[in-house]
């Protein structure tokens, strides 16, 4: 904590004994014309880096006061016009003009996570995906993490409708590391049956960084990054808002937010509120699914300053989801649904057609809740840029599974998490940028309110000190760093009092107390880090190569489990001995884009030691092994793995048609297992679990900017998504089964309806996925191995994923000057 003390306060010291003028307020101002010469009114201009910006005034002008001094990368945007970006060294009062073009070509994106300041995309050495908030707005999903699942190189495991889990590249879990602006997302992430605590209508814009990101974030990014970016202020002198709603037809999903938000001299605030709730969604073979409806409301608010010294965010959010757990279980003759009535459950009743028609959450459910303060600070000190910043989550996950006593939680996990990241970046030097800062967390999860023990109480403290750089050479851009974890884990001893129907934990010194878990204390530790080229052909040709090293400490499942997990009727086996695993990914890609067409190509090799998965474990006689009734058994078992594979994408825009794209796109990885640790390979489990099937989408769509009066920024798609079948599974003990190819049909229309003014009054879209109502298994959903009866004759087992949707989607926009 001394050292840390010191890292914080001796650049504050050295701004003011050294350099007087750190705080002095630097101004940016111009004017935005397009390539005709004319001026272009109401173009945003953006400084991510210090997380402010303006809208150019009626004749094009805009001035941006009281910015800190340094180089950073300046976006400017105007809906039907191409996106274009600049370096800016800000010093005293700079004049910058800019001058946007309307063109087919893709515009370049900038990204923030994974680096040390603000990047385009084509300078990056790391694969990143910027995922835009049009993208968001123009397709329906009923979770955030299934909003993006779509994107090359991500997919998502599944639960149903609302609870789903990112993967990248064929890892998921711990893996992957969820961010909310920027800060960790704790909430018993190692758990399969809820998803991402995030309200879906509160985030503009998603970044994700594919590979090994170890080195700004510490253990848990070794697969990747999905960073949910949330609505950002607005233009200082601005008061906007938004009200949207949307229904999707197969749940009856209906979803509502509200937001408004200002900026006035320097001081923003914002405040949102959220709500949606669905029925049971439905599909082909299985009809109704019971046990999938959800009903969530989520709130958030912020506020802050932006002033010459830089600028200090505070964003408190609450999540409330109550989630229906889903079993499976059926009427061996019928194949209808049944439900749980007593805890002996030695008879299920068939579900009603009532209560699979219903908003009304079963008795049997989950309640997730987390709340989250987040203070975010970017001070100007001394020769580079002070970031500070500090969060706080509390996560609340209960498991209702006692059907004769409703209000009794199963699983009772109270999770509290306290993040700290301290970081300065220094102005270049000689062309070179370096970021040094060290990050962790503290937390703590007490399960012993519950009646249920899958996992002990824990606590673990992280801290990594980091070093990264880059500097530009010509047409070469080099960066890279290193990276040294800690973690010290420690969980509880916990005994349980079986002696009535619902266990309970006690003291050690109870009578007739069972000793479900000891005590157990380790340390993991591990270096990592990063080396990068990119190399700028040409305005359209750009090459990348990365090397990189990730990290990850063991979770409290993989070590400790030993019990039934309710949400899963599984029985779940840890392992103390588990060793933390270390990958090394090597990354090439390769980006052309022109007037008439845009590829993409990324390829990568993971080769990860000690790898940690689960498999299903048989008895003597080559059944389910089963320990409590009822439950299957799995086991955590660890090996040495190779991922490989890639993305490619192809967008075609013929100039002079400007308004119509093509575009495809290609995602595959393959997995193997390659022993060691004590595993012996053989034809049944030379692949590893959980790894999506090869699968592409071709998109044709057209962009009007003005087909009739009255309509703006009008579009009308056509997509074929195709998943191949999924053979390279690992059948080990039953653990996996393949799963057939299938192809989905998508489509979606929308439009700005505009005042006589041109300005947009409100926003209808209409979307459909799964149109031809096509019924199919996804490789990467738990629901297809939630089957009783593996003999019915219909061949037919499990649960199916969604069948058709059509939403319909009104956003309502409000801007007060």
């Amino acid at each position: 904590m001394r050292a840390l003390l010191v890292f914080v306060i001796f650049p504050c010291l050295l701004a003011f004994t050294c350099c007087p003028d750190a705080f002095a307020a630097n101004s940016l101002s111009g004017t935005v014309k397009d390539s005709k010469g004319q001026t272009l009114p109401g173009a945003v201009i953006e400084i991510p880096d210090v997380k402010t910006g303006t809208v150019a005034d009626s004749t094009g002008h805009y001035v941006i006061t009281g910015l800190p001094k340094g180089k950073f990368v300046v976006v400017v945007s105007l809906i039907s016009y191409s996106k274009t970006t600049m370096t800016v060294n800000i010093t005293g009062d700079v004049v910058q003009n800019f001058v946007l073009s309307e063109t087919a070509i893709e515009s370049k994106e900038v990204v923030i996570t994974g680096q040390s300041k603000t990047t385009e995309i084509n300078r990056s050495p790391l694969p990143v995906l910027a995922i835009t908030s049009d993208y968001l707005q123009n397709n329906i999903s009923s979770n955030i993490i299934d909003a993006i699942a779509k994107v090359p190189g991500v997919t998502a495991v599944t639960t149903g409708p609302n609870i789903s889990k990112p993967f990248i590249r064929g890892l998921g879990y711990n893996r992957v590391l969820t961010l909310y602006d920027g800060m960790r997302l704790e909430g018993q992430q190692w758990g399969d049956e809820h998803g991402i605590e995030v309200d879906e209508y509160g985030i503009d814009r998603i970044e994700v960084v594919k590979g090994p990101a170890s080195l700004i974030y510490g253990s848990d990014a070794l697969a990747g990054v999905v960073n949910l970016i949330p609505t950002p202020p607005p233009p200082d002198g601005h008061i906007v808002g938004n009200f949207s709603q949307e229904y999707q037809s197969n749940n009856n999903l209906l979803g509502t937010t509200a937001m408004l938000s200002g900026n006035q001299n320097g001081f923003f605030w914002l405040g949102r509120v959220s709500h949606k709730q669905a029925m049971d969604y439905q599909d082909p073979i299985d009809g109704r699914v019971y046990a999938t409806n959800f009903n969530e409301t989520d709130a958030n608010g912020s506020f802050g300053w932006n002033k010459k010294w830089g600028y200090s965010h505070v964003t408190v959010s609450m999540f409330n989801d109550l989630q229906a757990i889903p079993d499976g279980s059926r009427d061996s003759a019928t194949r209808q649904f049944t439900k749980q009535i007593t805890e002996i459950d030695t008879f299920r009743p068939v579900v009603t057609n009532h209560e699979l028609n219903t908003y009304q959450l079963p008795v049997l459910h989950q309640h997730v809740q987390l709340y989250r303060v987040m203070w975010d600070n970017n001070i100007n000190v001394g020769n580079g840029l002070l970031a500070l910043d500090f969060g706080f989550e509390r996560s609340i996950r209960q498991e209702f599974d006692h059907p004769e006593s409703p209000d009794v939680a199963g699983l009772d996990l109270q999770l509290n998490t306290y993040t700290y990241d301290v970081k300065y970046l220094f102005h270049s030097i000689g062309g070179w940028d370096f970021t040094a800062g060290v990050n962790g967390m503290y937390q703590n999860n007490d399960v012993t309110a519950g009646t249920d023990f899958v996992i002990p109480s824990y606590n673990q403290f992280d801290i990594g000190p980091f070093a990264v750089f880059k500097k530009n050479i010509g047409k070469l851009d080099i960066s890279g760093g290193v990276r040294y974890d800690s973690r010290t884990f420690h969980n509880d001893a916990l005994y349980v009092d079986t002696s009535s129907p619902i266990s309970q934990a006690v003291g050690s010194n109870v009578p007739g107390a069972e000793q479900a878990f000891s005590n157990y204390s380790h340390t993991f530790t591990g270096a990592t880090y990063s080396l990068g080229l990119t190399y700028i052909f040409s305005k359209k040709l750009a090459v990348k190569a990365n090397i990189a090293r990730g990290f990850r400490a063991p979770n409290i499942a993989e070590i400790s489990s030993n019990g039934v997990h309710p949400g899963t009727d599984i029985y779940q086996i840890g392992n103390p001995d588990f060793k933390p695993e270390f990958s090394l990914q090597e990354d090439l890609g390769l980006e052309f884009t022109s007037r008439h067409v845009s590829i993409n190509v990324s390829v990568f090799n993971n080769s990860i030691s000690n790898y940690i998965f689960n498999e299903k474990l048989l008895n003597t006689k080559g059944l389910d092994s089963v320990i409590v009734t009822g439950n299957e058994t799995f086991k955590f078992a660890q090996c040495n793995a190779r991922l490989f594979g890639g993305e490619g994408s192809l967008d075609i825009h013929p100039h002079p048609l400007d308004w119509l794209h093509f575009e495809n796109s290609i995602s595959m990885v393959y997995a193997v297992n390659e022993g060691g640790n004590g595993v012996k390979v053989n034809d049944s489990d030379r692949y590893l679990p959980q790894i999506p099937a090869v699968h592409g989408i071709s998109e044709l769509r057209g962009n009007f900017k003005h087909p009739f009066k009255g309509l703006m920024n009008s579009y009308a798609k056509i997509q074929v998504a195709m998943y191949a079948a999924q053979n390279r599974v690992y059948l080990t003990d039953n653990t996996e089964t393949p799963t057939p190819g299938y192809v989905l049909l998508n489509a979606g229309i929308g439009s700005d309806f505009t005042n006589r003014k041109g300005k947009s009054m409100f926003n209808i879209g209409i979307f459909g996925n799964n149109l031809a109502n096509v019924a199919f298994q996804d490789n990467m959903s738990r629901l297809k191995y939630f089957e009783e009866y593996p003999t019915d004759p219909r061949g037919h087992l499990g649960i199916y994923n969604m069948g058709r949707n059509v939403g319909i989607k009104l956003s309502v926009p409000i801007n007060v000057k």
